[in-house]
């Protein structure tokens, strides 16, 4: 199963190609943000945003970023297999 998951853009670590490093359940990693950008905003440090396949694919305020990852824990071993798949990706 393929989850969008809740993290929080720690850094900007690539303007030019958009990546970001995001913190997802203590975990960090790079994704690419760049899906988000329109004329009138960009994704910056502090920001929260859901994640699917090292892409940002929406952004989302910090409520309903706690409220995903509360149902997503409820959901148990698919959201473990999440995190796992997370901890074991890098994109450089």
């Amino acid at each position: 199963m393929c989850l969008a998951i809740p993290g929080q853009v720690v850094e900007i670590v690539d303007e030019d190609n958009r990546l970001a490093t995001v913190e997802v359940a203590g975990v960090r990693r790079t994704v690419n943000i760049g899906l988000l950008d329109s004329a009138d905003s960009c994704v910056g440090p502090g920001d929260w945003v859901l994640i699917h396949v090292g892409f940002a694919i929406a952004q989302v305020d910090e409520e309903e970023a706690k409220a995903t990852r509360d149902l997503l824990v409820a959901m148990g071993a698919d959201y473990e297999q999440e995190l796992e798949e997370l901890k074991a990706s890098v994109i450089e």
